[in-house]
């Protein structure tokens, strides 16, 4: 061995890229999080990410129809092929109105035919 150098062993080594400077090894403990914290992490950051869902339904149309209903309101019903029909909502469904008319029969008129409405 050359004068001034030592024999290093185990975990400390001589880089002799950088010459002969010894790396002193430092006791250190890893630290890990344990499995459930970890999950209670991952929970935590899926439920701040997901939004609440909108309500399916708001009840606006059902409160419209109720309004209208209650009052006896004379409405004119423009339908998809442009035809205009007026009278009163009787009731209403999920998908279709009943509309009583002076002076014409009663008619069943599927939602999705109506194009718009509005108060005669």
């Amino acid at each position: 061995m050359a004068p001034g150098c030592r024999r290093v062993r185990g975990p400390e080594r001589i880089n002799s890229n950088l010459g002969s400077l010894a790396v002193e090894s430092v006791n250190r403990k890893l630290i890990r999080p344990s499995l459930n914290e970890m999950k209670d992490q991952m929970n935590r950051r899926n439920n701040h990410q997901k939004k609440a869902a909108p309500p399916d339904q708001t009840n606006a149309e059902n409160f419209y129809y109720m309004k209208q209903m209650q009052a006896k309101t004379p409405m004119v019903f423009v339908l998809k092929d442009g035809e205009t029909i007026e009278g009163i909502i009787e009731w209403y469904d999920k998908c279709c109105l009943k509309i009583n008319r002076e002076g014409a029969p009663n008619l069943l008129i599927f939602k999705p035919n109506i194009k718009y409405m509005y108060k005669a």
